[in-house]
């Protein structure tokens, strides 16, 4: 009876068939990013089907799973899961997918068991909120102590970093990041911080600089400084005057009557910069065009005209400088102008750009990282947008972890505990979610090359003392102490 309700080339896959799918769906994406996990970790190289055949280069999870095609429905599952990572911590998109496919991949043994999935999952939350409370245990908070906080941001920062194309400078740019941060005051709002990228120099020639800067030149004939900028931000369009409909034909007996057209149309156009000129302002941007004739005028007035400055270029100036974007002129006093102390011209390489310094939103600053090629400004920006991410959560949650395997060893060993108390099948279950806890560590130490298996016995071994604080160090290849380390994570 199924059968007729469905079409002709409908595909139905029910009981087992279906679970055993959904299983290698989902372990099939934990196992393609699996390798880009640790300080260690592998970049990919995706190529687009699109035109063009864009090729970007990359370790971050949320990058990666978003730029695949998927059909399986717990794969999808998965690829959300790692863009809600990507969208409310920024870190950690490569670790939560692993994680995920590491319970499925026990799950699945533990179905091949004959274990009832309902006896599963009641194992695997009382797992979790173990795993949750040991972790709450343990954390460190020095909200209060400002020096030993700015410490942890830095560490936080470098080790978001330590597994990014940035991590051969990554002291270099937790500084920045962190200063960035500090200007915010608590704000999670990153849109007052801009990354520009300029290609050219080395990577440690990127620096911080209070502000905005606009990529614009500032046209011929106009002031190159301003002092106590009124700015008006506008999308409108500066040839509208023109006689511009399609297959109309104007006829004329003479010369003069052309004349009188071009002039007609060129007082309209006089007016409406009048109307501009009347806000009282000093610098008007444009989103559009503004054309030969009306930047004369702005030019005769003294007035710095910025045209075809991009969307989201002047949406965050009105941000920064406090003013809205307009489209109309007839009521000045509606309208909101942004403010700033100077407006100049910079040079960044051989580019140049226009500076907005001293703006109304005193935390507003801009990063400007160099690099030697698109791909690699590409990536720098993603590391560095991680980075601003989680420290900005952090300053929020001040709460903080050692890294490097540690917490996932405390959580394991309190949820072996938990599982020998536990009867009944759910204690399997328990026992699963801890293995694929210290899947995590595993993975690190694979991707560095190292003997996981004697690593992880070790590891084991420290964590039964009191207080450990044992961790993996890739660098030297062995257990090493988190805490002297610095391997920093956020709760």
């Amino acid at each position: 009876m199924v059968d007729r309700l469905l079409k002709d080339d409908a595909v139905q896959e029910k009981g087992e068939r279906a679970r055993m799918a959904s299983f290698i769906g989902a372990m099939a994406i934990a196992d393609l990013v699996k390798t880009t996990l640790g300080p260690k970790g592998m970049d990919k190289i995706l190529q687009s089907t699109g035109r063009g055949r864009s090729v970007t280069v990359t370790n971050d999870g949320a990058t990666i799973l978003k730029s695949l095609h998927i059909d399986n429905p717990a794969a999808k599952v998965l690829v959300d899961i790692s863009k809600v990572q990507d969208d409310e911590v920024g870190d950690g998109t490569t670790s939560v997918v692993v994680l995920a496919g590491e319970l499925l991949r026990e799950a699945e043994k533990l179905v091949n068991m004959k274990i009832h999935p309902m006896t599963i999952i009641a194992g695997f939350r009382m797992a979790a909120e173990c795993a949750r409370n040991a972790l709450l245990l343990k954390a460190m908070d020095n909200k209060e102590d400002s020096d030993k906080f700015r410490s942890d941001l830095m560490n936080i920062a470098m080790t978001t970093l330590s597994s990014k194309i940035l991590s051969q400078d990554k002291e270099y740019f937790a500084d920045l990041a962190v200063d960035a941060v500090l200007r915010l005051k608590g704000s999670t709002n990153l849109e007052s911080i801009q990354i520009l990228k300029k290609p050219g120099g080395s990577l440690k020639d990127s620096f911080l600089d209070e502000g905005f800067i606009l990529d614009k030149k500032i046209g011929l004939g106009q002031p190159k400084r301003i002092e106590n900028a009124k700015i008006l931000i506008a999308n409108t369009a500066m040839d509208t005057d023109k006689v511009k409909i399609y297959g109309a034909r104007v006829r004329v007996d003479s010369m003069a009557k052309v004349a009188e057209i071009e002039g007609a149309e060129k007082q309209k156009m006089r007016e409406k910069v009048q109307k501009i000129i009347g806000h009282g302002i000093n610098c008007f941007i444009n989103r559009q065009l503004i054309y030969n004739f009306p930047e004369e005028l702005f030019a005769d007035a003294g007035i710095l005209a910025i045209e075809h400055a991009d969307f989201e270029g002047i949406e965050r100036l009105g941000l920064v400088t406090g003013g809205d974007i307009t489209s109309t002129f007839d009521n000045p006093e509606s309208v909101k102008l942004g403010h700033c102390k100077v407006i100049e011209e910079i040079m960044i390489g051989e580019d140049r750009l226009i500076h907005f310094s001293g703006v109304q939103m005193g935390q507003a600053c801009t990063i400007v990282l160099r690099g030697a090629s698109e791909h690699v400004l590409d990536e720098a920006e993603r590391s560095l947008h991680d980075a601003l991410c989680v420290l900005s959560q952090t300053v929020n949650d001040t709460r903080v972890l050692h890294g490097g395997g540690w917490p996932e060893m405390v959580m394991a060993k309190e949820i072996d505990e938990l599982a020998r108390k536990t009867p009944g099948k759910k204690s399997h279950a328990i026992e699963a979610f801890s293995r694929a806890l210290q899947a995590i560590p595993t993975i690190i130490a694979d991707n560095a090359g190292l003997d996981s298996a004697d690593l992880i016995s070790q590891l084991r071994a420290e964590h039964h003392k009191e207080q450990s604080t044992a961790g993996i160090d890739v660098i030297s290849g062995s257990v090493g102490d988190m805490k002297e380390l610095g391997d920093i994570r956020v709760v």
